[in-house]
């Protein structure tokens, strides 16, 4: 569990800054974010965090990686209005708490957010948790001590909680997915799903507005 990603370079902007040196992390660390992000000045980007390219944040969303951290959006992800990404503590007294991170290629993150991946207006993501490419992530919904896999989607206002979802499922309205059972029964999403192309068509969407567009403060 040694190597673990860092993220050191320092960025001025009022709203993106490093975390408040806690007791249980001693380390401050700010965040590193491609020079094709967008991050409103209404949002929050705190600590050890990486925002990869072309990735967008909307106003009042909180991504806070403190003693929760490392916290990985990436490229052309999208972070919606109020969306808040946070986690359990990783570390204690620097040392990392193995059943509060995620392992995706040999790192550890509090929160792994993949490509193309749509969180989507007050949505909640609460480490330890990984998302896969593609997947889009409803309105009101909830994902905690979970990984969802690649090309999903969790309709608005669910819960999936302890669970590993499967690639190309999708999650009911406000269904509550707290077993493995009921994440393996899960359906197939088919041709024939209205909602099948949410998160590419949002990604996509995005692309074309943010090639060109500076970061703000």
């Amino acid at each position: 569990m040694s190597n673990v990603i860092s993220f050191k370079i320092n960025d001025n902007q009022p709203n993106i800054q490093g975390n408040v040196s806690p007791a249980v992390n001693n380390q401050v660390i700010v965040p590193k974010i491609k020079s094709t992000v967008y991050v409103h000045s209404l949002a929050a980007v705190i600590g050890n965090v990486y925002l990869g390219d072309r990735v967008t944040v909307a106003p009042g969303a909180s991504i806070r990686g403190d003693e929760y951290q490392p916290i990985w959006v990436g490229n052309d992800a999208n972070v919606q209005d109020n969306v808040v990404l946070h986690a359990l503590e990783t570390y204690d007294q620097d040392a990392l708490v193995e059943e509060t991170v995620v392992e995706v290629d040999g790192n550890y993150y509090g929160i792994y957010i993949d490509e193309c991946v749509s969180l989507t207006p007050q949505c909640q993501v609460y480490g330890p948790v990984s998302i896969g490419a593609g997947t889009f992530v409803g309105m009101q919904s909830l994902v905690f001590r979970a990984t969802v896999g690649k090309n999903c989607v969790i309709e608005p206002k669910a819960l999936v909680m302890g669970v590993d979802i499967t690639d190309d499922r999708y999650v009911p309205a406000g269904a509550l997915i707290t077993t493995q059972a009921a994440a393996d029964s899960l359906p197939l999403i088919s041709q024939g799903y209205p909602f099948k192309n949410m998160s590419r068509v949002a990604a996509g969407s995005q692309k074309s507005k943010t090639r060109k567009r500076p970061r703000v403060a």
